[in-house]
């Protein structure tokens, strides 16, 4: 066999050389390498990696990786089904771990929030922000009560390295406004079925008589019967039935109907009624994606909602006439849904305050329209959100889509 001459063994080595890179490239951690011989490999989070000569120090080689951030990708997967806010930042208050519950709260997406200052998710100046307090301070922060919009209960914890240093500051944020929203919804529950027990049987019984009495009663009183005491016991028992629907069981009857269906069929004839009566204009734009959309629901309640939304609509209009525009799209495995309209809009001050039972600021409401139609589209395992401004106000649904 012949010898190798000097540039094919070079050339030889170049070829090994870029195995054991292309190999080392797609090892799925950072890591870095002390060769006895004084050579240093350095592999970061990508697959880039680094070689650099250096004065031997030590006769053994070492080997070190951050297994953390490996712990790290695995505990996200796990956070992910917790109900709270789990954020992770590291020395320099940079997110390395968002859990799914966070982006979906504030708006963010997952996976692109990581690598991003904290300040960047929360939207919040630094002071105010527990989690760079403690990273500064180094004192673990337990069971502080938020007392703003976001009413609930902060955490955080230290990890440190060996050398005593930082690495991690975890944050744990827990919604109080879920329970308190819990607590409502049993307390109007308890008071509709109180009412309904004590006041719906004596109306029906009042509304049977005053009906029979007008037929022995002059033509004035009569009048007054039917356009005044009758109507007014009937709108009682509305208000009873509205205070019932609050405590209504998420377990109601629901069929598997495409969207435009819904639409074409159902909706669009009810909203051009509404409409006709109140003098409005409604335009709807939906996406071919959200037509073809298949959900799982309970028609007259989705109905009730969009009635809902209309009529409040109605009341926030001032001397310009009403316009409502409403659009659906999907995004991703949702049905999104918009509904905006052109009135005064709602003050920032009680907008936090719109779906909670009973809240009105008319002084002929019953605050239940909103709570109401948040109730329902709850049970639907939905979502509904609302924005507002002195051009008008936009309320958002999001519905989950089924598989057909």
């Amino acid at each position: 066999m012949k010898d190798m001459s000097i540039e094919d063994e070079i050339e030889s080595l170049k070829i090994e050389n870029h195995r054991y890179k292309e190999l080392v490239s797609e090892l799925p951690f950072p890591f870095h390498y002390h060769s006895r011989h004084g050579m240093i490999v350095e592999k970061s989070s990508g697959k880039d990696v680094s070689y650099i000569e250096g004065k031997n120090t030590s006769m053994n080689s070492s080997f070190n990786y951050d297994c953390f951030s490996i712990m790290e990708g695995y505990m996200t997967h796990l956070f992910d089904h917790v109900p709270h806010h789990i954020v992770f930042i590291d020395k320099d208050g940079l997110v390395t771990l968002c859990n799914e519950q966070t982006a979906l709260d504030l708006h963010v997406d997952q996976k692109e929030i990581v690598g991003t200052h904290i300040r960047d998710l929360l939207k919040l100046p630094d002071e105010e922000i527990f989690l760079l307090k403690t990273l500064t301070t180094k004192e673990d922060t337990i069971n502080h009560l938020i007392m703003d919009k976001n009413y609930g209960v902060v955490n955080t914890r230290i990890i440190y390295e060996e050398d005593g240093s930082i690495k991690r500051v975890i944050g744990i944020f827990q919604f109080v406004n879920l329970y308190k929203g819990a607590a409502k919804q049993a307390l109007a529950g308890g008071i509709a079925a109180g009412i309904a027990h004590e006041l719906r049987n004596p109306f029906t019984t009042v509304r049977g008589f005053l009906q029979l009495m007008q037929e022995n009663i002059d033509k004035e009183s009569a009048e007054l019967f039917r356009t005044l005491l009758i109507p007014e016991i009937d709108r009682a028992n509305t208000i009873i039935s509205d205070f019932l629907k609050i405590s209504r069981s998420a377990h109601t009857n629901r069929e598997k109907i495409e969207f435009d269906l819904f639409v074409n069929h159902h909706l669009l004839k009810i909203l051009s009624n509404e409409s006709f009566l109140y003098h409005a204009t409604v335009n709807h734009t939906i996406s071919k994606e959200a037509s073809q959309c298949i959900i799982e629901m309970n028609k007259d309640e989705i109905i009730q909602v969009f009635i809902n939304l209309f009529r409040n609509a109605v009341e926030a209009i001032e001397q310009k006439k009403l316009r409502i525009d409403w659009s659906a799209d999907r995004v991703e495995d949702w049905l999104a849904i918009t509904f905006k309209d052109n009135g005064s809009g709602i003050d920032p001050a009680i907008l936090s305050e719109v779906f909670d039972p009973f809240f009105t600021t008319k002084s002929d409401g019953t605050g239940l329209g909103l709570s109401i139609s948040k109730t329902i589209i709850d049970n639907h395992g939905g979502r509904m959100e609302v924005a507002s401004s002195q051009l008008g106000t936009v309320f958002t649904i999001m519905l989950p889509v089924s598989k057909a």
